[in-house]
């Protein structure tokens, strides 16, 4: 199994054989993460959810949607690296701190934010 510290890896390897990685502060990180952000929400623009779904399942344009998605995680991966996250244990921590914000009993089938839960409320 592939694992996130190996993509990261593999990752770095291409960047650091094309010697990029003088552009990639976490600045431009970041900047390229939303721009690449922006150039997914253009094939969701317009479209219902619905729509959406119909759309991406045609071959051509659920790879599109798929280098999208892979050039957003390219970027990200990139800058936990230059920031010296570990985002497999990042993932994790935030996944344990949210069961605790959103427990099932209170949230399920619910859009509301913790901080407007309350064990007495039946909404």
């Amino acid at each position: 199994m592939v694992t996130i510290k190996d993509i990261t890896k593999m990752i770095l390897q291409f960047r650091d054989e094309r010697d990029w990685k003088s552009y990639h502060t976490p600045r431009n990180l970041a900047i390229s993460l939303i721009v690449e952000v922006g150039e997914l929400f253009e094939h969701f623009q317009w479209r219902t959810d619905e729509e959406i779904l119909q759309y991406v399942k045609d071959k051509e344009k659920n790879e599109k949607v798929a280098e999208e998605l892979a050039d957003i995680a390219i970027y990200l991966l990139l800058l936990a690296n230059e920031l010296g996250v570990n985002l497999e244990k990042a993932v994790i921590d935030k996944i344990e701190k949210n069961k605790k914000k959103y427990p099932v009993e209170l949230v399920r089938g619910k859009y509301l934010k913790y901080s407007e839960l309350s064990k007495d409320d039946n909404r």
